[in-house]
């Protein structure tokens, strides 16, 4: 047992089933299966490398229990045939074998279906908004007959049956984030008039009929449980009131644990949370319930730390705590807050890029902004270099240190020039209070440059400081600038950097006006306005942060909406004089704007130096350029070739 945390590391039962520690990892989607749903090898490597971070109980991806309308996304895994059990039994043997319990998800995606592709089936007719804006009436889901409803009840129930044949510890049934069993949960999704729809009782119906066919064909014995949001976050939704009645029926049925997260994909800040929401923020459903039942409870959501983790355990707001996007950052999360290494986990940022946007809503399988090897597992990693080289990375921003970090494991020496303090744009990036989870990151990349004896030079690098160390390999990582447009008076003395707002080098004056509409604009835009400024977004563009992803446009959406923040579209900038913007739209209609200081968040550019070059013309020095120096883009893309870089030198 952990001295640090001794309630994260002491043994707990979920029914008959023994846990090591309290630790779960949630059901999170990799995109790795093959297309039919069987296990890959890659889906294989991936869960080995996840296990042996000591982590109590793992519980697989959702499964889709059917072939007619069940499965969501690309490459999902699957249950729905006994041709999948030979897969499955080598995954859950794979995950026993680290030393974890294994467990797996069943699911039917109802409304909810990435794929976008016929049949779509749900309690009712009403889309998924997003889904429908990009299929358009094809999205529409087709009502379930009550037929229909009783195949599906069969195919949890033999799906249940088959993950008991794989030798799987444990089975959770998805019944939250909007997927089916939700969509006849909430009065948001479910408007029938037949014994599933209308009252709370009808509504479970489903749920409570297939919990009672698993049980009828696994036994009492087999541990089974369900995830439930606490809240759907629906203003005609499903609230915690009604999530505690189903959670006392769960246990009435003989479920052994309710694992509590929230909301749907159309509210996915409170399914998938991005940094501007707190953290934990789905605990307080977990305490309700908790309150309720007396089988054990999950919590989840933005769990990122162990501090957090130990401090819900501690206050009885749950008897276990779930973990998605943090095992993904690192694997080894839970070894290292066991042996009081806090310090060493590398921190989800909640930015969902690689995680969802990338994954869900680009095809691609599972990544991670902060952690390279995620979804490569056997394929990209760290290995000793086969000779010892004099490295020196120029820039301490986030693709500087993760490439001396690598490189320093890697076996080389390694030199970082850097003539601010490390962290480069984190530093500005997580000055607001909506981005502070950048600066968990930036503390644990400064943290592993001292620990691993990575040699901090405190001086902008010349290409003689580098000729004359003698190095035998370099990686450029300076950096991008932010982008000037040839505006008229845009060099003025009141025009203002949104970099040097956030680090303090400028001060806005009362009343302000912020030219952009970027993931910069609106966060420069928030953080004046929470300081008492008087702000005006402008942008050229109809569409407010295209550049982000789609849960910071919800969040940020939301946030200017409660804001005082005047956001104005679609007008192009065309001078800006002491005191005054001048813009006008698409039809030649001059607007002008009153201005004590106008702040430019107009996106970034890659800087053009001569570094590079000059060092490309020492003779056997290797150089690399990564970053926004090379191509500007977000910090998925920034360590990703970082990482690369230093495994090649």
């Amino acid at each position: 047992m952990s001295m640090k945390y001794p309630k994260l590391f002491a043994p707990g039962r979920i029914g008959s089933l023994t846990l090591p520690n309290r630790v779960v990892k949630a059901p999170t989607s990799t995109a790795m299966s093959n297309m039919d749903g069987t296990v890959s090898d890659r889906l294989i490597r991936h869960y080995r490398e996840v296990a042996r971070g000591g982590t109590g109980l793992i519980i697989a991806e959702y499964a889709f229990v059917d072939n007619i309308a069940s499965k969501s996304a690309h490459c999902q895994l699957g249950i729905c045939s006994d041709e999948h059990i030979p897969g499955l039994a080598l995954l859950a043997a794979t995950i026993k074998e680290q030393g974890a319990r294994a467990g797996i998800q069943l699911e039917h995606c109802g409304r909810q279906k990435f794929l976008g592709t016929p049949p779509i089936k749900s309690a009712s007719a009403v889309p998924w908004l997003a889904l429908k804006a990009r299929s358009g009436d094809k999205a529409i889901p087709e009502v379930l007959s009550i037929e229909e409803i009783e195949q599906i009840v069969e195919a949890f129930g033999d799906s249940v049956k088959r993950a008991v044949m794989a030798d799987f510890d444990l089975v959770e049934i998805h019944g939250a984030h909007g997927y089916l069993i939700t969509n006849f949960l909430s009065p948001h999704t479910n408007k029938r008039t037949d014994r599933y729809g209308g009252t709370l009782e009808n509504r479970m119906r489903l749920l409570s009929e297939i919990i009672q066919n698993a049980r009828g064909k696994v036994g009492r014995e087999f541990p089974l449980t369900v995830r439930l949001s606490g809240s759907d976050y629906e203003p005609d939704g499903f609230g915690v009131d009604e999530t505690i009645e189903v959670a006392k029926m769960c246990e009435k049925l003989g479920l052994d644990a309710i694992h509590v997260s929230g909301g749907d994909h159309h509210q996915m800040i409170h399914q998938v949370s991005p940094m501007s929401i707190p953290r934990m923020h789905n605990v307080w459903a977990a305490e309700a319930v908790r309150k309720a039942v007396g089988i054990p409870v999950i919590a989840s959501g933005s769990i990122t730390l162990p501090e957090f983790a130990e401090a819900i355990l501690v206050e009885g707001k749950g008897d276990f705590i779930s973990l998605g996007r943090p095992l993904w950052a690192d694997p080894e999360w839970t070894n290292k807050a066991r042996d009081g290494r806090q310090e060493d986990i590398r921190p989800c940022i909640r930015c969902n890029d690689g995680c969802l946007d990338r994954t869900f809503f680009h095809f691609q399988a599972v990544g991670c902004s902060v952690n390279p090897e995620i979804g490569r597992e056997g394929d990209l990693q760290i290995t000793p270099a086969l000779q010892r080289k004099k490295v020196a990375v120029v820039g301490g921003g986030p693709a500087g240190m993760e490439a001396a970090r690598v490189a320093t494991l890697r076996g080389h020496s390694v030199t970082l020039f850097e003539k601010r303090s490390l962290g480069g744009v984190l530093f500005e990036g997580s000055v607001a209070d909506f981005k502070s989870d950048l600066g968990f990151y930036s503390e644990y990349l400064a943290t592993q440059m001292k620990k691993l004896g990575v040699e901090i030079v405190s001086k902008e690098a010349k290409a003689d400081d580098i000729k004359t160390g003698q190095f035998d390999a370099v990686v450029v990582a300076t950096g991008g600038k932010s982008a000037m447009p040839a505006i008229p008076g845009l060099n003025g003395p009141e025009v203002l950097d949104a970099i040097n707002i956030f680090n303090g080098q400028a001060k806005a004056g009362k009343q302000v006006v912020v030219l952009g509409g970027g993931e910069t604009a609106v966060e420069v835009a928030l953080y004046l306005e929470q300081a008492g400024h008087h702000v005006t977004l402008l942008h050229r563009r109809e569409l407010m942060a295209r550049d982000c992803t789609i849960t910071d446009k919800i969040s940020y959406s939301e946030m200017l909406a409660r804001s005082a923040v005047k956001v104005v579209t679609g007008l192009q900038v065309t001078e800006v004089k002491k005191g005054r913007v001048t813009a006008t739209d698409k039809h030649g209609k001059t607007s002008y704007f009153e201005a004590d200081s106008v702040i430019t968040a107009l996106g970034y550019v890659p800087v053009k130096d001569e570094l590079a070059d000059q060092l490309r013309a020492k003779s056997g020095m290797m150089v690399f350029e990564i970053g926004d120096r090379v191509r500007t883009g977000k910090v998925y893309d920034a360590v990703h070739a970082a990482y690369r870089a230093a495994c090649q030198i």
